[in-house]
């Protein structure tokens, strides 16, 4: 296949020379004339591994060239990768000059070429940019997106010092778009990585990068915070962490990594405080881990807000506790939304089959007749006493017999949904997630 790749920076002569090591003809194109001329005489823009030899081969065999013109490489080629910078501004805002001004020379460019064109983004630009690109590329050439061309997000996922490496040994290849016949096209590049290739919304690809990183940041942020208070306990934070990373099960893993509701229970806030009151005791700033509990009411207000802009006085509340299949309401999150609630003159019933058994047995009987006797009095035997009382549906936590309920509403009540009780909710005005 013949590629146009605009950006010979870090990540556009990655692509450049791993592109034409697998065999596709590879057109870099620079509106620095100096890079432009390294990359002809078989040299690197760049330092890094395994680059500069992949680019001298790649020349060498005629793979590989370069030019300032867009409208060359466009007229030469199927595929137009877009690999320019994306900088920040003094505000943290993007600039995406780069990219439109590229959208706009593809564009000119594809305004007299009748064949099929696909415009990739490998720069890193959040959700809406591949419209934009999309808009820029219809108004230049006249014609909509899936006529004349197609756009597709494809995120890089390259570190320096093993960029190639990870090119060619990927987790997965991402590629998102709304039409096939691009997405195809742009599969086939990457027909010799042995990888699965994830297809998605083009808004949902370009997220999965900010995600990804803002992630390694805060994994980085967490492991030198607790680092640091080892530190000062005298503690080997290295060794902590060794076994820290031995659980794959919870510690690195996707537990945890699924949006929904605050934390709680017996151990996460507990255990947060007292490892955050020992830094401030030891004189250590931890203001990642500080800001935790702050988050977690923020997330805990959400769902105050929404009930109230709702306006319907009568809530329905499946499950108590912070947990499905436990009766556990120590520090439960759904507690303080329910007593919030209650504060504010709403008319509340709630239904958990596991809270109710602790009401007569349970370890937490105690802690339910003294803590919150005025939330034991609104509990309901069963959940069609609940759904029969509420205007509004409020899903606490993840018990299996909550899911009926969703089918069951009437055609006036509303579903709040805290935990994605469904793989895949409902498309309707009347269901909202908390942060989906």
């Amino acid at each position: 296949m013949k590629v146009a790749l605009f950006g010979l920076g870090y990540v556009g002569c990655v692509s450049a020379g791993c592109f034409a090591r697998a065999g596709h003809d590879v057109y870099g194109v620079d509106v620095n004339p100096v890079k432009v001329e390294i990359l002809r005489s078989g040299k690197s823009p760049i330092v890094e591994k395994d680059v500069g030899e992949l680019i001298a081969a790649a020349v060498e065999a005629g793979r590989l060239h370069a030019t300032t013109s867009a409208s060359e490489a466009v007229h030469a080629t199927q595929v137009s990768l877009i690999c320019v910078g994306t900088p920040s501004h003094p505000n943290g805002s993007l600039d995406l000059r780069y990219i439109y001004r590229v959208a706009e020379e593809i564009g000119a460019a594809l305004r007299h070429r009748d064949a099929y064109h696909v415009v990739v983004i490998r720069s890193t630009v959040m959700p809406g940019t591949a419209a934009e690109v999309a808009r820029i590329l219809e108004t230049q050439t006249g014609r909509k997106q899936g006529e004349g061309f197609g756009v597709v997000v494809n995120p890089e996922f390259l570190r320096e010092g093993s960029a190639v490496s990870d090119f060619v040994e990927p987790p997965f290849t991402l590629l998102g778009g709304e039409h096939e016949r691009a997405l195809d096209v742009v599969a086939q590049l990457y027909a010799d990585v042995d990888a699965p290739i994830v297809r998605a919304e083009t808004r949902v690809a370009e997220m999965v990068k900010y995600a990804n990183n803002v992630y390694h940041a805060a994994k980085i942020t967490f492991a030198n915070e607790v680092g640091n208070v080892c530190k000062a306990l005298g503690i080997d934070s290295h060794k902590v962490m060794e076994i820290f990373c031995m659980d794959e099960k919870l510690n690195v893993s996707a537990a945890y990594l699924k949006p929904g509701f605050a934390f709680g229970g017996s151990c996460l806030p507990k255990d947060l405080r007292a490892l955050t009151f020992r830094a401030k005791d030891l004189d250590i700033p931890v203001p990642m881990l500080e800001s935790l509990i702050a988050s977690n009411a923020l997330q805990i207000r959400r769902v105050v807000d929404q009930l109230l802009r709702w306006k319907a006085r009568k809530l329905g509340f499946l499950g108590l506790s912070f947990k499905g299949g436990t009766d556990d309401l120590r520090e439960s999150p759904i507690v303080e939304v329910v007593e919030t609630m209650i504060g504010k003159g709403y008319d509340v019933r709630i239904y958990d089959a596991n809270v109710s058994l602790a009401r007569l047995f349970g370890a937490n009987k105690e802690y339910i007749e003294k803590e919150i006797p005025h939330i034991e009095r609104l509990m309901c035997k069963t959940m069609d006493e609940v759904l029969e009382h509420a205007d509004v549906i409020v899903i606490g936590n993840r018990s299996s017999e909550f899911a009926a309920a969703l089918g069951r509403l009437r055609p006036e009540q509303r579903a709040l949904d805290l935990v994605r009780l469904l793989d895949e909710p409902p498309e309707s005005e009347r269901y909202e997630g908390i942060c989906w």
